[in-house]
Order: C-alpha cells, then sequence, then structure tokens
C-alpha cells in the first residue's frame, strides 16, 4: 500500500469548501487537462453515502474507465471515496475540511496499491511522479478558484 498526502489552506469558512467539493462537476475544473478527465455520469450528481461516480480520462495517452463510490460522507468535515472500477488495484481517496486559522485546511489522503502486484511496483517512481503532479495541479487550480490565504 502506498500513501500519499498533501494540503491546501484556503481562506474560506469549512462549509463553503466542503460545499465546492460535494459539487461532482468542480472535479473536471481541477484536473489537468490533459488527462481529457471528463464524468461520464449523468449530472447534476447528488453527492452522499454510496452514490456512484463513472469518469473517463486518459493517461499517458491511454483511455481508461473509472467508477467511484461515496463509502463515507460526513459534511463538512470529511468524504472518502474509493474506486469500484479502474487503474488501480485499490484506491481510497480520504478529504478532510478542518477550520483553521479563520479559513479551512483541506487535507487529503490517498492510500493505493498498483496493479498486476509484484511488477506493477515497478513503475511505482512514475506513478508517483503523475499523483504529485495532478495533486500540484489541483491545488494550484483550487487556490485559483478558492483565493489564497
Amino acid at each position: 500500500m502506498h500513501i500519499f498526502e498533501t494540503s491546501v489552506a484556503l481562506k474560506l469558512d469549512r462549509v463553503s469548501v466542503f460545499d465546492f467539493f460535494s459539487d461532482a462537476g468542480n472535479l473536471e475544473r481541477i484536473t489537468p487537462p490533459e488527462l481529457r478527465f471528463r464524468i461520464v455520469t449523468l449530472q447534476p450528481i447528488q453527492i452522499r453515502q454510496n452514490t456512484r461516480i463513472d469518469y473517463q480520462l486518459r493517461l499517458y495517452g491511454i483511455p481508461f474507465s473509472w467508477q467511484t463510490e461515496i463509502t463515507f460522507w460526513n459534511p463538512p468535515h470529511k468524504f472518502i471515496d474509493s474506486q469500484i472500477r479502474g487503474p488501480y488495484r485499490s484506491w481510497i481517496h480520504t478529504h478532510h475540511f478542518q477550520e483553521a486559522d479563520g479559513g479551512t485546511l483541506m487535507h487529503d489522503r490517498v492510500e493505493y496499491k498498483l496493479p498486476f502486484s509484484p511488477f506493477g511496483e515497478l513503475l511505482f517512481p512514475l506513478i508517483q511522479r503523475q499523483i504529485k503532479r495532478i495533486f500540484s495541479y489541483r491545488k494550484t487550480a483550487i487556490l485559483q478558484i478558492l483565493g489564497s490565504p
């Protein structure tokens, strides 16, 4: 199991930040354009416990489908989406929202397993670099949309 964590501080209140992430359409806005990420599930999507969302995207030019399910839903504090079908053997993404310094600290934690074990582990440095780049892009986009502290 691999773990990736990152945080971003926002000057908005926790409810507003949580509401932004509760709108699945915003995911397209904060995903790097070269991934050609798009939500396939009919929108608007009512996100809550057990909601499933289908996506299509490209990674290194290879198209694939991805389906996630909201496995934990506790507004405005935390939610977890888990891969049901997709490129990883396992992908669990926890979004945690915490009041901090008059704004909100949003913390992402991704626990993932690569496919095709043990051979998939040979690709770990490449996948790790890609995940860092995607979340770096997300952080920049989130700060542009919601405002930096």
